[in-house]
């Protein structure tokens, strides 16, 4: 397999022949070639979020509903029904997460979710839209909090909804203990609007409604107990006492355990090759080329936002 450090020396070894940078040309030979491995359609979306302190904007990197016409943009063209989407994403809001899960399922009637780092919150949710889901070693998935855009005196915060609620109600219990610690929360309380409270807590529940949906009509679809264990493995992972922390990692052997459908990246040599060089071609490119978001499929085409 390629490793990072190889295609490094790959890129290295173009450049100085020519003294130009090759990042696209790097990514969509490992894209060709993994289509041509497995016969099926393939799609990256990838995101500079592992080096978000990089970026001065962090929004530009959550699932957005912008991401729709990268998507449109990239399935144009592509003539086959199933595909394998390289998934790599902090997550976003449960709405953007909706509305590409609708528009994928209308255009492709299987699909398989490689996950070759991380995918997390609504990302985790797209995932579970999957017919399958492929996780190596290494890979990992996480709770379905939404991520909300806070704009501060500071700056821009991506902020967990349910981190949110719970600091809401941490406040009215200790206020009304000490009332006299009103100042004390006055900082934080400003920075919310007051609609906030209900977008998050509405944010959760439909995160967990479209889940659960999405496992009984798709991963779950011919499983007789199907939609006991969609409503179960929603709940899990939409509680945030299972985790306490928005950035908790669920691993493969965990969400085998919960009852999702996972595939062992490991399964076939050739093909996590493919999809780790793919991968890892991308963060080079953001790395290199000031790149944020890549969404590209196997024919070339792509809608990258720098």
């Amino acid at each position: 397999m390629p490793t990072w450090g190889e295609i490094v020396n790959e890129l290295n070894r173009l450049k100085d022949a020519d003294g130009q940078d090759h990042f696209d040309e790097v990514r969509k030979k490992y894209l060709s070639q993994l289509r041509k491995h497995t016969g099926r359609g393939v799609l990256l979306y990838a995101t500079n979020w592992t080096q978000a302190h990089t970026v001065d904007d962090p929004e530009m990197l959550l699932l957005s509903d912008a991401d729709l016409q990268g998507l449109m943009e990239t399935v144009h063209g592509m003539d086959t029904r199933s595909l394998d989407l390289i998934l790599h994403s902090p997550g976003g809001s449960a709405e953007a997460a909706e509305s590409i899960v609708s528009y994928l399922r209308a255009k492709f009637d299987n699909i398989r979710v490689i996950v070759p780092q991380a995918a997390m919150s609504a990302a985790t949710m797209l995932a579970c839209a999957a017919d399958t889901i492929v996780m190596g070693a290494h890979s990992s998935l996480g709770p379905i909090d939404p991520q909300i855009a806070i704009r501060t005196d500071t700056g821009t915060r991506i902020v967990p909804a349910q981190t949110i609620v719970y600091q809401f109600y941490n406040a009215q219990e200790d206020l009304e203990e000490r009332p006299d610690s009103f100042q004390a929360w006055v900082p934080l309380l400003t920075q919310y609007h007051p609609g906030l409270l209900l977008q998050c807590m509405n944010a959760a529940e439909l995160a967990e409604d479209l889940v659960s949906q999405w496992l009984r009509t798709y991963m779950f679809a011919r499983d007789p107990h199907g939609e006991k264990r969609a409503t179960d493995i929603a709940d899990y992972l939409s509680d945030h006492e299972n985790f306490k922390s928005q950035d908790r990692h669920i691993d493969k052997r965990k969400a085998r355990e919960l009852g999702l459908a996972i595939e062992d990246l490991e399964g076939d040599q050739r093909f996590q090759d493919l999809a780790l060089s793919v991968f890892h071609s991308a963060t080079l490119t953001f790395d290199g080329a000031g790149v944020v978001k890549i969404i590209e499929n196997h024919l070339g085409k792509s809608y990258i936002r720098s």
